[in-house]
């Protein structure tokens, strides 16, 4: 099961980078702003719980979808940029095995524990 979940993850990412392909913008915009949801990570300075609300803002696929419907409705090529690398970043996390964070530990994920803790 965990390989048909990343599998059906990476086709999302390669869906976003279709998409990308669509808006007509350089390319190095996409590899510029992949990783710039790992912002989100900023609350685990103040506390864990504090984490997980930051990061999952920024990696919950709703969130990336209300992104999206506003740029195609309103909001223009930018926004429809900002869904593309929210869907794309999420979508490589997952693949990688980060999921969305529950607020005991940055470890503890939807998609199972990660990290050192999971070795033990």
């Amino acid at each position: 099961m965990k390989t048909s979940l990343k599998t059906e993850e990476l086709g999302i990412f390669l869906l976003s980078l279709f998409f990308f392909t669509r808006l007509e913008l350089a390319w190095w915009w996409f590899p510029l702003l992949l990783f710039a949801p790992d912002i989100g990570m900023i609350g685990y300075a103040v506390n864990p719980r504090l984490g997980a609300i930051t990061y999952n803002l920024v990696h919950h696929r709703f969130v990336a979808t209300v992104v999206a419907l506003y740029g195609l409705t309103l909001g223009g090529v930018y926004w429809q940029l900002a869904a593309i690398i929210l869907f794309a970043h999420s979508s490589l996390d997952r693949v990688l095995g980060y999921g969305l964070k529950y607020d005991d530990s940055f470890g503890n994920t939807h998609l199972g524990r990660i990290g050192k803790e999971n070795n033990g």
